[in-house]
Parts: C-alpha cells; sequence; structure tokens
C-alpha cells in the first residue's frame, strides 16, 4: 500500500497541463452528458483531442484509437442530438435497446476487442513492449460501444461506460498517468449516476 501511494504522490506531481486540461474537460463532458446537454460533445472534443496525443506518448495505441474514434463520433453525436422534427422536439430520445439492438452491440463490442487486440499483440512485439493488449483492448472495445450507443441516446451506454472506467483505472496507473487514473475513478461514480439519471428521465418520459 506505501508503493501505491508514493506512486500515487509522484504521478499527481508529474501531471502535465495537457493532461490536467484534458481531464477536466473528460470530467464535465460527463457531467452534461448526466443531463443529456449536448455540451456534452464540445467538452468532449476538448477531452478526446488532447487523448490522443496522451495515448501516444504512453504507447496506450488502443486507448489512442478509441480518442480518435470519440472525436468522430462526438461529431455524429453532436448533430445528432441537435436534431428536432417539425414540431421543435428533439428526434432522438433516451430510450433502451430492443433485443436486435443488445445483439448487434454485443457483435459489435467484439468484433472491436478481438481486432484491437490482435494489433495490439502485433504491436507489442515490434515497438510496444510496454503495451498490455488484452485491457486496452477491453477498455478500447467496450469505450467503441458506449461511445456509439450514447449517440443514439440508448441507456444501455452507461452500462459500457462503467466498464471502460473500471478497466481504465488501473490501466491508466501503472502507465504513469496518475491524474488521469483518477479522471477515470471520478467517471465511474458519474457513470453510474448517469445511468440511474437516464432511467428515471425515460421513466418519466413514459409516464407523460
Amino acid at each position: 500500500m506505501q508503493e501505491i501511494y508514493t506512486q500515487f504522490i509522484q504521478g499527481l506531481s508529474a501531471t502535465t497541463t495537457i493532461e490536467f486540461v484534458a481531464v477536466i474537460a473528460g470530467i464535465i463532458s460527463v457531467i452534461y452528458s448526466r443531463m443529456e446537454n449536448i455540451l456534452v460533445y464540445p467538452t468532449g472534443l476538448i477531452n478526446t483531442t488532447l487523448f490522443i496525443y496522451l495515448s501516444i506518448k504512453g504507447q496506450l495505441f488502443g486507448e489512442a484509437s478509441v480518442n480518435l474514434y470519440y472525436t468522430i463520433m462526438s461529431l455524429y453525436g453532436w448533430w445528432n442530438w441537435a436534431r428536432r422534427d417539425r414540431a421543435d422536439h428533439h428526434v432522438v430520445q433516451i430510450a433502451p435497446s430492443n433485443k436486435k439492438e443488445l445483439l448487434q452491440q454485443f457483435v459489435f463490442f467484439d468484433v472491436c476487442f478481438v481486432v484491437i487486440w490482435a494489433l495490439l499483440l502485433l504491436i507489442k512485439k515490434g515497438f510496444a513492449p510496454d503495451a498490455i493488449p488484452w485491457a486496452d483492448a477491453l477498455a478500447s472495445a467496450s469505450a467503441f460501444t458506449g461511445m456509439w450507443l450514447m449517440a443514439r441516446k440508448k441507456i444501455e451506454s452507461w452500462y459500457w461506460w462503467i466498464i471502460t472506467n473500471i478497466v481504465s483505472i488501473p490501466l491508466w496507473f501503472v502507465k504513469g498517468y496518475v491524474f488521469t487514473s483518477v479522471q477515470f475513478m471520478v467517471l465511474l461514480v458519474l457513470a453510474v449516476a448517469g445511468l440511474i439519471e437516464w432511467k428515471r428521465r425515460h421513466r418519466l418520459g413514459l409516464e407523460s
């Protein structure tokens, strides 16, 4: 425990300005997503673009691909959340996935995991010996799935975010990005809160 505490303090003291800004933007973005506020996307874009750089620097290439994907999906989600019908109602509403959509997301996750894991094994042998393929692939594939579902306002997106955060906490810690690891601890709590809030909003929508 003493060694972990010492590493934690040393990691915090080594936090760069880029990492600090990225972490704060990420936390703010998740708070906005819990509130179903479209500002989740512009704040999220700050987080993702900075983390592309940090991920490559830390040889977390799966995470780098996730953040590139986040950036692209943020633009799509921004457009999708902003769409309104002729009555000025939002076209996309919070909703659970049906059986077909559940199957699609599990297939999507499995394909992403296998592809990322295989690629990371190749990279590890070549020029990234410190890569952790299975953990990086798990965090990445669950995040890919969560972001896709978030853009469509599916309640299940929060379950995938919970998986991503649980895996990412130790993954970033062992890489020396302690402040980022703390971010994922905060995001884990916010993901649970987001799940509860979206379920509540969906229930209220059915009752109204």
